[in-house]
C-alpha cells in the first residue's frame, strides 16, 4: 500500500476522533476512508470498530461524575448491550464479504439519517435537562406519581415494564451495533428519553457506556476470527487517541455545526456513489 494511504488513514482516524469528542460519527470517516484504501468492506469494518475502541474508553473517563449514583441502572443496561453486541457480531462474522458490501450503502445511509437526527435530539433533550440519576426498577407493585414520572431523583425508580421494553430497544440497538455500528448513539439516547432520563450529559455517559460494551464485545469477536487488519488498526487508533485528545479543540474552534456538515455531507456523498456503482 503506498505511503501516503497510511497517512490518509491516519489523518482519517485523527479527524473521526475529534468528531466523536465534539458529535460522534467518527466511523462516517473511517470506514469510507478503508474502503478506499482497497481494503474488503468486511475487514474495513472489523478494523475500524477495533481502531476507534481506545478513543471510546477514553471518552468514557471523562463522563465518570456523571455517571455516579447509576452504576446498577447502567448494569442492568449493560446486559442487553453485551448479549446484542454479541449476536450482531456473529450475524457480522458468518455474512461474506459480497452480501455486506451490498449492504453497505444502505447502513451508511441509515447511519447518516441517524447522524442528522442527533443534533435536534440533543437540543430537545437539553431544553428538558435536570439533574437526575437512573435508578433500578421498582417493584411492578409499586406506582410512581406524576412528580417522579418527569424526575429521577436519587430514590426514584421505574416500573419493571418499562426497563423490559427498553432493555429489549437496547438488545436490538446493540445488535446493529455489533453488526456495523454506526449512528448506535442516536438510538440509545432516544431509548433513554423513553425511559425518562432529562439530563443530557447522563445520557451521554449511558451512551458511552454501552457503545464501549457493544464494541469491546465486536471487537473482540473480529479479532478472534482474524478480521482486523493490525497494522491499520494500530495506526489508526494512535491517530484517533491523538484525534480525540488534540483534533477536538481545533473541532471545537471550527464549530460542531461545520463538523457535523462535513459528517453529513460526506455519509451522503458515500451513500449515493457506493448505490451509482452497485
Amino acid at each position: 500500500m503506498p505511503w501516503y494511504e497510511y497517512g490518509l488513514l491516519f489523518l482519517a482516524a485523527g479527524v473521526a476522533g475529534a468528531v466523536n469528542a465534539v458529535a460522534g460519527g467518527g466511523t462516517l470517516l473511517t470506514f469510507p476512508a478503508l474502503l478506499w484504501a482497497h481494503q474488503t468492506a468486511i475487514v474495513a469494518n472489523a478494523t475500524s470498530t477495533v481502531a476507534l475502541w481506545p478513543g471510546q474508553l477514553s471518552s468514557l473517563w471523562g463522563y465518570r461524575k456523571q455517571l455516579a449514583g447509576s452504576a446498577k441502572g447502567a448494569a442492568l443496561l449493560a446486559v442487553p448491550s453485551l448479549l446484542g453486541g454479541l449476536f450482531g457480531a456473529i450475524l457480522f462474522v458468518k455474512t461474506d464479504n459480497a452480501t455486506f458490501a451490498a449492504l453497505v450503502p444502505y447502513l451508511i445511509l441509515l447511519a447518516t439519517l441517524l447522524f442528522v437526527l442527533q443534533e435536534p435530539l440533543a437540543r430537545w433533550s437539553e431544553r428538558r435537562a435536570t439533574p437526575e440519576t437512573l435508578s433500578p426498577p421498582m417493584p411492578p407493585t409499586q406506582t410512581l406519581s406524576p412528580h417522579h414520572c418527569d424526575s429521577l431523583g436519587p430514590a426514584a425508580a421505574f416500573p419493571v415494564r418499562r426497563w423490559l421494553a427498553v432493555m429489549a430497544f437496547q438488545f436490538f440497538v446493540a445488535t446493529y451495533g455489533g453488526y456495523f455500528g454506526a449512528g448506535i448513539g442516536i438510538l440509545m439516547l432516544a431509548a433513554f428519553g423513553f425511559l425518562g432520563l432529562r439530563n443530557i450529559h447522563q445520557m451521554n455517559g449511558l451512551k458511552n457506556v454501552n457503545g464501549l460494551a457493544i464494541n469491546a464485545v465486536a471487537a473482540t469477536l473480529f479479532v478472534a476470527k482474524g478480521l482486523v487488519d493490525w497494522r491499520l488498526a494500530l495506526l489508526m487508533a494512535s491517530g484517533a487517541i491523538l484525534g480525540g485528545y488534540a483534533g477536538a479543540g481545533t473541532a471545537q474552534r471550527i464549530g460542531e455545526k461545520n463538523v457535523r456538515r462535513v459528517v453529513i455531507v460526506i455519509g451522503f456523498s458515500l451513500s449515493v456513489s457506493l448505490f451509482v456503482r452497485r
